[in-house]
């Protein structure tokens, strides 16, 4: 299955007097990129967090944040630290009295130094843990979802490019044969307007003709843009962390319209050409979005 980068689910767990809400966001990058927000009691579980988000998400800027509420009289707050708490007070004083300033220390003040004040340790915070991953779990599920749902709607539309990438390739085709050979008429007219005794260069005629012919040709141009193609389809298919595959793809069949850009000598040829380039931008700016 296809994957967009772009989601966000979000889902929540109630146990006894805990609620355990969690959000998860997902976002376009090159490789994943994952940031966990957690509360103070589960901060020595961000490990485990990731390896939950590692399982479920291979590609993109992901951002996890875990909330937790009580509604019981046993909150499992943080303890405070009265010695620290004492001498950072201390601290803002003395700071407040040499850059003379006369408002009073407010909580929100104290509260900027919450990692000094509270403790770093809870004596259990399994119950915590086991509902933040099942919560986590959800949420990620919840993600998936919303990101298999664009990612169907992402290979509709590049399919569908594709298919207009390809009637371009069978015009070019059919209208190459034509303007080869019309090419080929025009330059033994002007042989024959510049040269009086045309028969004597005829082999050296037809040799440099045929040189030409090969060099306006985009026959195997056509060929490899062709099985391009057929392996952008194929890899739609499959459906495995095809971002970059993708991604490569359109590099090689944007070189394969260039070149027949330019070997044209034709202004139908060269009109096609760029169609297929202009899809092939629209392809591109689609597939950065893809897992």
């Amino acid at each position: 299955m296809v994957y967009s980068m772009t989601g966000f689910g979000k889902a929540s767990t109630l146990e006894d007097e805990l609620t355990v809400n969690v959000e998860v966001k997902s976002l376009n990058s090159r490789f994943l990129d994952l940031s966990v927000k957690t509360p103070r009691i589960l901060s020595d579980k961000e490990l485990e967090f990731r390896n939950i988000v590692k399982k479920k998400v291979n590609r993109g800027k992901v951002l996890l944040t875990v909330y937790i509420e009580r509604s019981g009289s046993n909150n499992n707050i943080a303890k405070v630290e009265e010695d620290k708490l004492i001498s950072l007070i201390q601290t803002l004083n003395q700071v407040k009295d040499k850059a003379g300033i006369s408002e009073e220390i407010s909580m929100e003040n104290i509260l900027n130094f919450q990692d000094v004040i509270f403790a770093d340790t809870f004596d259990d915070n399994s119950k915590e843990f086991e509902a933040s991953c099942k919560a986590i779990e959800l949420a990620l599920d919840n993600l998936n979802k919303m990101r298999a749902d664009e990612g169907k709607a992402l290979v509709e539309d590049l399919k569908q490019r594709v298919r207009l990438i390809e009637e371009r390739i069978r015009k070019i085709e059919t209208t190459q044969r034509d303007v080869v050979t019309e090419h080929h008429d025009k330059l033994i007219t002007r042989a024959k307007e510049l040269l009086t005794d045309l028969d004597q260069y005829d082999d050296r005629l037809k040799l440099e003709l045929a040189l030409l012919a090969e060099k306006y040709d985009v026959a195997e141009e056509c060929t490899r843009l062709k099985s391009h193609a057929d392996q952008f389809n194929n890899a739609l298919s499959d459906g495995k962390e095809v971002g970059r595959r993708l991604n490569f793809l359109t590099q090689e069949m944007n070189r394969e319209a260039n070149t027949i850009n330019s070997k044209s000598i034709s202004s139908d040829i060269t009109y096609l050409g760029i169609g297929i380039k202009e899809e092939l931008e629209r392809i591109r700016e689609q597939i950065q979005n893809i897992e």
